[in-house]
């Protein structure tokens, strides 16, 4: 049988978005590749190898690989699944795809760094065969800064739906007296969570629990003015796992995303899912993928901020068949579909 490898080593950080998809592959895999008309091999850290059952192939993400290539053995097809991975296949007749989440290095990094970043995404899809993007602004995106005659596809995300009955309240503790509002993401610039606070000062009535990862500079800056400010209802807990983050989808009164760059945007489809109602900004991606399905705001004014979440609450206090409409739409970006598409890419690849 033909062999396709899947680079899932963005494992290692198994609470951020990738390595929340890396871990919905490996899961899919594991429950279907028996069934598969190829050969599906895994490439991921040490600590997962066996995790996923018998059917498929394990390779453990090594510095040794990263470092020489041409020792991992040879595949027919070879899947990248973010950008900026350490791992390329070396043997010219593997065929190479590369799925695209963001180039907001573009954005975020400057001088060498930025200079770093550009020789490494250009590398990359250069030895791609097949390139994909998470959404149509991705897309333009890369063909405004780096334009190419190889033909770019879009897949969107998949969204894995947390089973409710699966929560558990978070161990970092927060005042559950007044109803909360919840937001997610790495606590950095990009995230656009400052704008938050002055919001928060309007609304005593509600507290704002944001989790993520907060060891940024960014971070301590937020806390920073949490605490000289006295706003007493944001709460940043740090990184969470996925049943509670499944909690606080489930009893949040609304979810809120100032983010200012996203490739895609998963956490509005997860809170849709829930039925919640979704507070966004517009930029990048977000209006592609929140179409007519959430409250966008229009700048980062503290009152237009506050004006609007409670605009998203009433709404759907008023009409509970927007919850519904929300959860239905959110569907559309099931993993199954998801990886359907995938499978299809897979053979193309293969037949060639």
């Amino acid at each position: 049988m033909k062999k396709v490898l899947i680079d899932l080593s963005v494992l290692k950080h198994i609470n951020c978005g990738l390595g929340q998809i890396a871990y919905n592959y490996a899961r899919f895999f594991g429950e279907n590749a028996g069934k598969l008309d190829f050969e599906v091999h895994l490439l991921l850290p040490a600590q997962y190898v066996g995790a996923f059952g018998d059917k498929v192939h394990y390779h453990k993400a090594s510095e040794l690989y990263a470092a020489f290539p041409s020792l991992m053995p040879g595949f027919d097809v070879w899947h990248s699944i973010h950008q900026m991975s350490r791992f390329m296949p070396s043997r010219k007749g593997t065929k190479n795809i590369l799925t695209i989440h963001d180039i907001n290095f573009i954005y975020e990094k400057r001088g060498h760094s930025l200079q770093k970043y550009i020789r490494k995404f250009t590398k990359r899809t250069e030895r791609a065969d097949k390139l994909l993007c998470i959404s149509n602004f991705t897309k333009a995106d890369v063909l405004s800064h780096f334009p190419t005659d190889k033909p770019i596809d879009v897949i969107y995300d998949g969204v894995e739906f947390g089973n409710p009955a699966a929560e558990k309240r978070p161990d970092q503790p927060f005042p559950t007296g007044n109803r909360f509002i919840f937001s997610i993401g790495q606590i950095k610039e990009k995230k656009n969570f400052h704008v938050l606070l002055d919001a928060m000062k309007l609304m005593p009535e509600y507290n704002l629990v944001i989790a993520g990862e907060k060891n940024t500079g960014y971070a301590r800056m937020v806390e920073s003015r949490i605490a000289s400010e006295r706003i007493g209802n944001v709460f940043l807990i740090g990184p969470i796992h996925n049943s509670e983050k499944i909690w606080l989808y489930n009893h949040c009164e609304a979810f809120v995303f100032p983010s200012l760059f996203e490739g895609f945007g998963l956490p509005v489809i997860e809170a849709m899912s829930y039925g919640k109602p979704v507070i966004s900004s517009d930029k990048t991606s977000l209006k592609e993928i929140c179409v007519n399905h959430a409250f966008i705001l229009e700048n980062f004014e503290p009152a237009h901020i506050a004006e609007k979440i409670r605009e998203g609450i009433e709404a759907y206090a008023k009409d509970p068949s927007l919850a519904t409409r929300n959860a239905e739409y959110a569907q559309s970006f099931t993993y199954q579909h998801h990886m359907n598409e995938y499978l299809r890419i897979y053979r193309e690849m293969l037949s060639k």
